[in-house]
């Protein structure tokens, strides 16, 4: 794309692809700080913008589960970028589900007035990529909400994100409507196959809220609205994976051609094979999220340092990172109780490898903090002799054996996940033709 702002690069996707180029954007949903640095490391190799969001339930007023606020978390990942030298002005900050769902116990006044102020604070602090996702019912909501409702309450919470904006002096932010996705962080059953949105519904979504959007007087932000949320029928559960099937979802690529103007966002598509990411991008689905991927590669490469150390390592026992965690695990099971099998053998297997990863939300804790920190300084900064990186990170053995990665513990979980981002930097990129 062009050498604008990472925001222009968002402003200017769907006129690309309406003039038949078909680039993307890959986004980072995920605040773990390896997976972060290693998303810069990518840019920078591809001298690439990066998109990094931050959701509802993650980041909010109220800190959320990593405890940061927008503000908070904004100048986290900024601390990073300045670390790696990676130059911050090319980082697109997005906001993720913005809407009630963190409050959507509370009736649905109390939910909304605390969804206007995230949001708000989400705008202030330099999110300029904001998903309006008021879907979830609250407390006192019919279920299903009625779509109507839907829609106003997203032309809601534009309106006071535009006004935050603007009084912080902050460009005016793009939009993504729509909210039809798999559940957050994966299904949590054995998966045959998803059904792609159908064009119908989708012109429905798109035209319910242009005319909220006009209600409220917000006609000239509707047109920032870069993004359509749609399922274009891929998913992930435990074990399985639903692929990218592109005649499936050929309605709306078909859709969207006709429509132009914006082009699809498809969330979920962790674990899709590079083929299958290409296809959507070339099929309009031109904004990539990925989030459990990452951290599940993330685990991969602490699990097998864990290994490498109880070789190299006197003193350290291999097993004493994953045994630190499934301690943590069950003395607080509130993350992945309610996701995983009753089974206590196949409850314990899918703490630490199911593709949902919901391990995930450890990774932050002091135990865990403390456990990764004794596995790096184990280690240290020596060299782990490639003959241990191919029986343990067999995928980056080539890189290190080519010089084209470092081979100490930090080198060697960077580029650990970074093989699981290559794909999406991949795909991302127009092809010459």
């Amino acid at each position: 794309m062009g050498q604008g702002t990472p925001l222009d690069n968002l402003f200017a996707l769907a006129a690309h692809h309406d003039a038949g180029a078909h680039p993307g954007l890959a986004s980072i949903c995920s605040a773990h700080p390896m997976v972060i640095r290693a998303a810069l490391d990518e840019a920078h190799a591809h001298n690439a913008p990066v998109l990094i969001e931050a959701t509802c339930n993650q980041v909010n007023q109220d800190g959320g589960y990593t405890g940061m606020t927008p503000e908070s978390f904004i100048t986290f990942v900024q601390g990073i970028a300045k670390k790696a030298g990676f130059d911050s002005g090319r980082i697109l900050f997005g906001g993720d589900h913005l809407g009630p769902n963190p409050w959507r116990h509370l009736p649905a006044d109390a939910a909304m007035e605390k969804a206007q102020v995230m949001i708000a604070a989400y705008a202030r602090a330099g999110f300029a990529k904001l998903h309006l996702d008021a879907s979830m019912a609250c407390a006192d909501d019919p279920e299903p909400l009625p779509p109507e409702t839907i829609a106003a309450r997203a032309a809601r919470l534009a309106r006071v994100a535009e006004a935050a904006a603007r009084e912080a002096g902050r460009p005016a932010p793009g939009y993504i409507i729509g909210t039809e996705v798999p559940v957050p962080g994966g299904a949590t059953h054995a998966l045959s196959a998803i059904t792609p949105t159908a064009a119908a519904d989708t012109t429905k979504t798109l035209h319910l809220h242009q005319s909220a959007f006009s209600a409220v007087g917000l006609e000239e932000a509707f047109g920032r609205v870069v993004g359509l949320v749609v399922q274009p029928g891929v998913e992930f559960g435990h074990s399985d994976v639903i692929r990218f099937d592109a005649a499936a979802a050929q309605g709306l690529t078909d859709w969207r051609n006709r429509q132009g103007a914006l082009v699809f966002e498809a969330h979920s598509t962790d674990y899709q094979s590079p083929a299958a990411l290409r296809a959507l991008v070339e099929g309009g689905f031109a904004i990539l999220k990925v989030g459990p991927a990452l951290t599940f590669a993330l685990r991969e490469a602490l699990y097998a340092l864990d290994q490498i150390a109880g070789h190299l390592c006197g003193g350290y026992h291999a097993g004493s990172l994953p045994a630190t965690m499934e301690k943590i695990m069950l003395e607080e099971p509130g993350n992945w109780r309610a996701y995983y099998s009753e089974a206590p053998a196949e409850a314990m297997f899918q703490r630490h490898f199911s593709y949902s990863d919901r391990i995930r939300y450890y990774w932050g804790h002091d135990q865990a903090q403390k456990a990764v920190l004794a596995l790096m300084q184990a280690l240290g900064e020596r060299a782990i002799p490639e003959t241990l990186v191919s029986q343990y990170l067999a995928r980056c053995y080539d890189q290190v054996a080519q010089g084209q990665a470092g081979a100490t513990a930090p080198d060697l979980v960077r580029a650990h996940i970074r093989l699981a981002i290559a794909p999406y930097s991949s795909a991302c990129t127009e092809r010459e033709r």
